[in-house]
């Protein structure tokens, strides 16, 4: 697309958004700033090779526009010593290819942008409006992975992979201001319903094969209390712990295992696993070596949706979504997907009713209804969508979007 394409379309875009909103006066010296409206409902879709953020209308499922979060790409690459390249060529083979955009979160005021950026290692925060980087972080190791945003904006928890380690970050200024030990190869960062607890989630070393899974280092769930970020409470697995979702009381947490095509249900009170639930391989899914597995994930992608009835699975090596109800944990429906679409995250939408799935390597969202187990929309995104998250975004940021495709 060309400049001048390119800027048309961004005017078009900022023109749309501002559709229906009041009218700002003009002054003596030009047009006033867009008037700031209600936030409204989005969900973020890291496009991990592309290195940008789709913003998708939570209620419409329109593709709002991008940001791109890898502007200054070449000056982080440039800056590199010669061990920290290293490590970025190894990480980068091992991931295969760049995976640029690990998580994203949106603060509060929706106007900034948080990212742990994977295979750079590093955590930054952007500016919406303009794209401008507000800080940059170098985590301890060398590749980062999963964030989480507390719920007041003001702690970015981001998972330090290969240092066994997850940082905390001031989200104003970029400061690591704390930290916690994990298990081998930290993954998902949770909080608690009522924000005292983050649980984390390791995964072991996935470069090495089943057969060495002996050697792949403790897969737990460490849980910290979120003020102080003290070990309160830690819980073994003979597997790597994927996505989970942990039930508002504390009490039961669903969580996808390395291998496992399914889910467990376990119980956190008594530290035990009450259920494993095994769902059905595809033709395709059956046929692949447990090796050839994505990172060692059958399965990858779990939401809970608001009424806490419903579980929504991706079925990663399937090519299917499943609606699940609980507490009987049987199967409502599949949404089946072509074969190699590579289902990947799952997370409720604002309305509670619907869950959105990446479909990493068809570049879509596909949204399912939780009620009825249906595909209501399927949304293009960016190259490689990985991990999406909620959130609300002022009106006037994202005008600054750049129009998807």
């Amino acid at each position: 697309m060309s400049r001048l394409a390119r800027t048309t379309a961004a005017l078009a875009l900022a023109l749309s958004l501002a559709a229906g909103l009041p009218a700002a006066a003009a002054g003596p010296k030009g047009p006033a700033a867009p008037a700031a409206g209600p936030l409204r409902d989005v969900v973020l879709v890291g496009n991990s090779a592309d290195g940008t953020v789709s913003f998708l209308d939570a209620h419409t499922y329109r593709n709002l526009g991008t940001l791109d979060v890898v502007p200054d790409l070449e000056e982080v690459l440039g800056g590199m010593d010669l061990v920290r390249r290293a490590a970025y060529e190894v990480v980068k083979q091992q991931a295969g290819g760049d995976k640029f955009v690990d998580d994203a979160h949106l603060s509060p005021d929706g106007r900034t942008l948080y990212v742990s950026r994977g295979n750079l290692g590093d955590a930054t925060a952007f500016d919406v409006a303009t794209g401008r980087r507000l800080w940059r972080t170098h985590l301890d190791g060398f590749k980062a992975d999963h964030a989480a945003l507390s719920a007041d904006g003001r702690s970015f928890v981001v998972s330090a992979i290969t240092a066994a380690k997850a940082q905390v970050l001031d989200t104003a200024t970029g400061r690591v201001t704390g930290e916690f030990p994990t298990g081998t190869y930290p993954h998902e960062n949770i909080y608690s319903a009522d924000g005292s607890l983050i649980y984390n989630m390791s995964i072991g070393v996935t470069s090495l094969p089943k057969a060495l899974d002996f050697l792949k280092g403790s897969k737990q769930v460490t849980v910290v209390d979120a003020a102080t970020l003290k070990v309160v409470r830690t819980y073994a697995f003979d597997k790597g712990i994927r996505p989970a979702v942990v039930t508002p009381d504390g009490r039961t947490m669903y969580a996808q295992l390395s291998y496992l095509n399914g889910f467990v249900e376990y119980d956190l009170q008594a530290g035990r696993t009450v259920r494993t639930v095994e769902m059905p391989f595809s033709e395709a899914g059956a046929a692949l070596e447990p090796d050839d597995y994505p990172q060692n994930s059958a399965h990858h992608g779990m939401a809970m949706n608001a009424a806490r009835d419903k579980l929504c699975v991706a079925g990663t090596i399937d090519d299917y979504t499943a609606v699940v109800s609980r507490p009987a944990l049987t199967t409502d429906g599949f949404v089946h997907y072509p074969q190699g679409s590579l289902p990947y995250w799952s997370v409720t939408g604002a309305d509670g009713g619907t869950c959105w799935v990446t479909l990493s390597h068809r570049d879509e969202v596909s949204v399912v209804d939780y009620a009825t187990a249906k595909e209501v929309a399927r949304v293009k995104v960016g190259d490689f969508p990985q991990r999406e998250r909620t959130g609300r975004a002022a009106p006037e940021a994202l005008a600054g979007l750049t129009p998807q495709g």
